[in-house]
């Protein structure tokens, strides 16, 4: 495995890993109905997730242009990372949905007071 394949790798777990933390974040304030806070951690999961997923696209681009490309379980790590943080971000993005839509029933119920 090459140097390059082997930072590609590492890239993508650490910022996968980055996203990760960020989305955990955003469930503990949402938790707090604090959902500024929560938008704000999703925006930078995202922009984590964003950047793991462009080095693990670069990889394939380069693979399918014809680059030679061994097997890496290192690789295989990083990418199995990197979609299981993926879909607990689309998850969060749901139930932040969710709670802001439960929080603004119960403001109206409640005589308009919101709970974030």
């Amino acid at each position: 495995m090459t140097d390059d394949k082997i930072q590609a790798a590492m890239s993508i777990v650490l910022n996968a890993g980055d996203a990760r933390l960020a989305n955990k974040d955003a469930l503990e304030a949402m938790a707090q109905w604090d959902f500024a806070a929560a938008e704000d951690k999703m925006k930078l999961a995202h922009e984590k997730i964003t950047a793991a997923h462009k080095t693990q696209t670069d990889a394939i681009q380069e693979e399918a242009a014809g680059g030679e490309q061994e097997y890496s379980l290192l690789f295989t790590h990083a990418q199995d990372h990197l979609m299981t943080v993926n879909s607990e971000i689309v998850i969060t993005k749901q139930i932040l949905k969710i709670c802001k839509s439960l929080d603004a029933r119960l403001s109206a119920l409640e005589g308009g007071e919101s709970h974030a």
